[in-house]
């Protein structure tokens, strides 16, 4: 691969990621803090109501933690050579959903103050609360700048086969998708910003080139073939 298809996070999507890895550690440290407070407090058949109501608000602040922390990968992903940082960073979502219910968890099968029926209604509550913050916090089809930088060269080679200037594409602030044209009718004036398909990638975490943009430079990349085959006919 060559160094010109490398991804790398533009100032912009590293800045945006820092944001968000900034949101998901207060919502995470504001679950742990609602958990402690579950623990010492709201262990009690007097309050399994309350527990059950701090359960779920737990489960609402650990989920957005999570959604914030894989936008943050997606946009500045860590790289395949460190094994372990990659499998931490891209899986941290996991684990501190899982941290945001594991010591609830024992602490109320544990218990000795409280009745069977409210060990069985809270203790499940909070195990399924836990299992669902894990796997909405997993990462399945984590990001990487090896992966990132694979389909950068697969799209420029995609590119070029219809023609296309991989170096010259464009796309808007509210877009998701690269243009091939910058009279588009997606784009049509709107505020486009213009570069490469790396540069896309780089700065928008754009990877597909518009439907209408691919039609249209696939009947241009036809017509060019007929005309050169005219030609050396002629």
């Amino acid at each position: 691969m060559s160094d010109s298809n490398v991804f790398v996070a533009s100032p912009e999507a590293k800045a945006q990621a820092k944001k968000y890895r900034m949101y998901a550690i207060l919502l995470w440290a504001a679950a742990l803090i609602l958990q402690a407070i579950t623990i010492i407090k709201l262990i009690s058949d007097d309050t399994l109501i309350m527990m059950l109501v701090a359960i779920v608000a737990i489960l609402a602040i650990a989920f957005f933690g999570g959604r914030f922390w894989k936008k943050s990968n997606k946009l500045d992903p860590a790289s395949e050579k460190n094994p372990i940082k990659f499998l931490l960073q891209n899986q941290l979502g996991a684990i501190m959903g899982v941290m945001c219910f594991l010591p609830m968890v024992i602490s109320i099968f544990t218990s000795n103050s409280i009745s069977g029926k409210t060990k069985a209604i809270a203790g499940t509550a909070a195990s399924v609360a836990m299992t669902a913050a894990g796997i909405s916090g997993a990462e399945f089809d984590s990001a990487s700048i090896e992966k990132y930088s694979k389909e950068i060269e697969e799209q420029n080679k995609a590119a070029q086969q219809l023609n296309i200037n991989s170096g010259n594409v464009f796309w808007s602030k509210a877009g998701n998708k690269y243009h091939a044209f910058d009279d588009c009718q997606y784009i049509k004036g709107k505020a486009i910003s213009k570069g490469s398909i790396k540069e896309s990638w780089e700065q928008k975490g754009i990877s597909e080139l518009c439907k209408v943009c691919a039609k249209k430079a696939s009947k241009s990349a036809v017509t060019d073939k007929a005309k050169d085959l005219m030609e050396a006919v002629n």
